[in-house]
């Protein structure tokens, strides 16, 4: 299983919030600062076409999932998935 969060470290609750919560549930994750790398903005907005940040992409077993945004339901799942 492979968790990626993208965010801005600065003045994102919601990507502080969303970090929080897998965290909290012993899940590991990687961070990438869209701020700071010009790959990770490109990927995120041209490639999955978001324009906010949290954007988190979970991947298991040759399954992928992303969303953008606080999103408790998806992040429920993935920990759900995490434990199954």
């Amino acid at each position: 299983m492979t968790l990626t969060l993208y965010i801005k470290p600065e003045g994102c609750w919601q990507c502080t919030k969303t970090k929080d919560l897998f965290t909290k549930a012993g899940v590991q994750f990687d961070t990438v600062d869209v701020t700071t790398n010009d790959n990770a903005l490109a990927y995120i907005t041209e490639e999955l076409n978001y324009a906010q940040v949290p954007v988190v992409v979970y991947e298991k077993d040759g399954s992928e999932d992303h969303w953008s945004g606080l999103n408790p339901d998806k992040i429920k799942q993935v920990i759900a998935r995490r434990t199954a």
